[in-house]
């Protein structure tokens, strides 16, 4: 009201400033000793981890301070690794457009040698169809499944780049159009071919596979395993509204059994096959678990501690909308994780 009195114009009130996102080095937060201790007590072969590490909203959760979108993208990485518990990382912008020996090797600069990288093939040989701008499919792509492509464009850079720091190389195939679902033979002999034709992982990056990700439903069956299995190739656990639930996807880990862990759980079920939109808007700033899904993480962590037991390597990310808080639904994870294994209390 002093502004209204008077005695003339009254100072301006004193504001607390606002946090601007720092531009000095980005710091991993600090972690509470029982997270630390969690983090030391799980397996050395599992591997969790989100998709993508840039949300300003991680403040507290995975590093220190207020930083940027572009500042947590460009350097971000060094602290994000340094969480006990993140010890791998989704990289999705490679399904967009294929990265360089380069830009792999950038990154992998910037981790520990424990570190592991998950990393999704591009959409030049993962989508049946060429899209517009917009997204709609425009026509066949002829270079849908291509060895060659496939090969040069993404398996070759990512082995130059990422050497032994690679987890898992993903073809995360697009949704078939119904014309392309009707000649789900021919998809099969193409992805059969591809990955038979795919420079091998091992000699480079010992604990890594290549794995297939799909969101048709038809493809879950005995064929698809055999040809996975055939080419030395996993199945990657895709959560997602468009697949069945994760319990209805075990027959397929059964059949390939035993391989790598691959899981991708990308979008909470609540949210239908079209809502990724929807969740961002509900869960930004992915700073706290706003739908939990416990079903899913007991199925999960049951089937981690069967897979680590087994000496075999697991490699899974999750996304900010799958909960709420990609790095939150990786903490509850593996605290189920530790339960499955912990010892019996004495009586």
């Amino acid at each position: 009201m002093d502004l209204f009195d008077d005695q003339g114009p009254a100072p301006a009130p004193a504001l607390t400033p606002r946090p601007r996102p720092s531009q000095s080095r980005i710091e991993a937060a600090v972690c509470a000793p029982d997270l630390i201790a969690l983090g030391a007590a799980l397996p050395a072969g599992l591997h969790l981890g989100t998709s993508s590490w840039s949300f300003p909203g991680w403040r507290g959760l995975v590093w220190r301070g207020d930083h940027s979108e572009s500042s947590l993208s460009r350097t971000g990485l060094t602290a994000y690794s340094g969480h006990p518990l993140l010890r791998c990382v989704s990289l999705d912008r490679s399904f967009y457009r294929p990265l360089t020996a380069s830009q792999y090797a950038a990154y992998a600069g910037q981790v520990p040698d424990h570190f592991r990288f998950v990393v999704k093939a591009p959409s030049l040989v993962c989508d049946a169809l060429v899209r517009g701008k917009a997204g709609r499919g425009l026509q066949d792509n002829p270079a849908f499944l291509d060895p060659v492509p496939a090969a040069a464009e993404f398996v070759q850079p990512a082995l130059d780049g990422l050497g032994p720091k690679i987890g898992a190389l993903v073809f995360q195939l697009s949704p078939l159009p119904p014309a392309w679902l009707a000649r789900l033979d021919e998809v099969l002999e193409r992805l059969a071919a591809m990955l038979a034709a795919l420079p091998a992982l091992q000699p480079v990056a010992p604990g890594a596979v290549v794995a297939v990700e799909v969101r048709n439903p038809e493809f879950l069956t005995p064929a698809f395993a055999a040809i996975l299995k055939a080419a030395g190739a996993t199945y990657c656990l895709g959560l997602h509204p468009r697949m069945p639930p994760v319990d209805e996807q075990l027959p397929m880990l059964r059949a390939l059994w035993p391989a790598p862990l691959v899981c991708r759980w990308s979008l909470n079920g609540r949210h239908g096959a079209y809502g990724y939109e929807d969740a961002k808007g509900l869960y930004e700033p992915f700073d706290r678990l706003q739908d939990p899904d416990p079903a899913t993480r007991k199925t999960l962590a049951r089937v981690i501690a069967a897979t680590t037991g087994a000496a075999l390597p697991v490699y899974i990310t999750v996304n900010n909308k799958a909960e709420g808080s990609a790095p939150l639904s990786v903490l509850e994870l593996a605290r189920a994780v530790h339960e499955i294994g912990a010892p019996e209390p004495e009586t």
